[in-house]
């Protein structure tokens, strides 16, 4: 089982070496262990003006050492990144992240944030489960049994709540956080999408993914509790122009007015 772990970032200097160091290190859980298991990690970069960016060039350069090869970009390595030019948005960086995973053979696409909001640990529960369903999709949720979210404000708390309410309501797909972004893709699932086709830019795009694995892909899915947790370094992107797109986004993807 070929797992890519795929983060976007965009000034998360604060982040992003225990971030890397944390999922890396899942490689010597038992999980992992098992024979053709392994866990990469695909960062893809806004062009952080943080310097977000030299932070991963430096671990980059110290897997190559360790392997004894020079330069960097190594194939040999498990961390792998992507710069891109500007910001660019959510949907775009993960929609580069699966043709990557799709172009290197990977089995499996797994999706979370860079602020520790999603703990890499829970990263093995997401795998054993897969192993177990050989589901489409494991969809983290965060409202899955009761509410798991650590401190949020009660306004965010409500607006994130009835959001996914309303979503789940006009789309029809019965998944208790459709908004949340640690998530599970099986790839053959992921092929049967016209990833080109996603619009998306902010967290609308977690909305119009799992409807399109369930209603385009017709392909099966579970979900899986965890707990989210604030995060306490660095900056939220969330944004009003954030919440307008994915309300809209939903009536059209009711509509069925996506490509």
């Amino acid at each position: 089982m070929k797992i890519l772990v795929a983060i976007p970032t965009y000034n998360e200097k604060d982040n992003i070496g225990r971030m890397i160091n944390s999922v890396l290190s899942l490689n010597g859980s038992e999980s992992a262990k098992k024979p053709n298991h392994s866990i990469s990690l695909l960062i893809i970069d806004d062009n952080s003006p943080d310097g977000t960016r030299r932070i991963v060039k430096e671990f980059m350069d110290g897997q190559k050492d360790e392997a004894g090869v020079s330069g960097a970009g190594s194939e040999s390595g498990r961390l792998f990144l992507i710069e891109r030019e500007k910001k660019m948005g959510l949907g775009t960086a993960y929609t580069t992240a699966f043709n990557f995973a799709v172009e290197k053979g990977y089995d499996y696409v797994l999706t979370m944030d860079c602020d520790f909001s999603h703990n890499p640990e829970e990263i093995s529960g997401f795998v054993s489960l897969m192993e177990t369903e050989k589901c489409g999709m494991i969809a983290g949720s965060r409202y899955s049994g009761g509410i798991r979210i650590i401190n949020w404000s009660m306004k965010r708390l409500l607006i994130s709540y009835f959001a996914n309410i309303y979503a789940k309501l006009v789309t029809g797909v019965k998944i208790s956080d459709l908004t949340g972004g640690f998530n599970m893709y099986d790839v053959n699932c992921l092929k049967k999408i016209n990833l080109g086709g996603i619009s998306s830019r902010g967290y609308a795009f977690q909305i119009e993914m799992k409807y399109r694995m369930v209603k385009e892909a017709g392909c099966s899915f579970k979900e899986y509790p965890i707990i989210f947790y604030e995060r306490t370094m660095g900056k939220s992107k969330m944004s009003n122009g954030i919440i307008f797109e994915a309300f809209f986004r939903v009536i059209k993807l009711r509509l069925g007015l996506y490509r």
